[in-house]
């Protein structure tokens, strides 16, 4: 159970992470001009959100992390994944339910030389979401509910400094004296090679 708790939390923040990341370079909002010609210019997703790189990153970062973390950072990241996902969905929910002007300015001033919201406010006919910002929400609620259940099942990972950890009793002891019940195939193989009977 502690295992499978720990891959899901990880799972969770770099699948959401890495869909914010991949969301951050596809075009979130479609603004179509008042020039006649109806020009439409997409608005990728660091353009509309800028803060949604940084944010897919650290989730990034931060699923990596819990696979080695020990258990007080374990609440900490946890709580950190809450609030980046958090943060993420409650943002691209709203580019994608307002199409705020602010959110298309820097591209339509580079394709046309006009700045300030007003200015390209006058000059877009409509902005119109994509499915990306959607798709990015996903992802933040992937990373928000990863933080979530790293909070709730933390204390029941099993430490990952375990697997290094070696038995004093085994060590003091002499070679091939290990408790019977520890033997694998391997160590009763030796045994019988130095001469002593695994079985006995």
């Amino acid at each position: 159970m502690s295992r499978r708790a720990r891959t899901s939390a990880v799972l969770a923040a770099v699948v959401g992470g890495g869909l914010a990341v991949i969301g951050s370079t596809q075009p979130w909002l479609e603004a179509t001009l008042r020039d006649g010609a109806h020009a439409v210019l997409p608005v990728p997703g660091t353009d509309a959100l800028p803060l949604v790189t940084p944010l897919g990153l650290a989730a990034l970062a931060l699923g990596l992390a819990l696979s080695i973390v020990g258990p007080v950072l374990r609440y900490v990241f946890g709580a950190i994944g809450v609030l980046i996902g958090g943060s993420l969905l409650a943002e691209s929910v709203r580019i994608a339910l307002t199409t705020p002007p602010q959110a298309v300015v820097t591209v339509v001033a580079d394709a046309t030389g006009l700045s300030g919201v007003s200015a390209v406010t006058a000059l877009v006919e409509s902005i119109v979401p994509t499915v990306w910002p959607w798709l990015t929400a996903v992802g933040a609620l992937l990373v928000a509910a990863g933080g979530v259940f790293t909070l709730v099942t933390a204390r029941s990972w099993r430490s990952t400094a375990r697997r290094y950890r070696t038995d004093p009793a085994q060590v003091a002891g002499p070679r091939g004296s290990r408790p019977h019940d520890s033997h694998d195939p391997i160590d009763s193989w030796d045994d019988l090679s130095r001469g002593s009977d695994p079985t006995a």
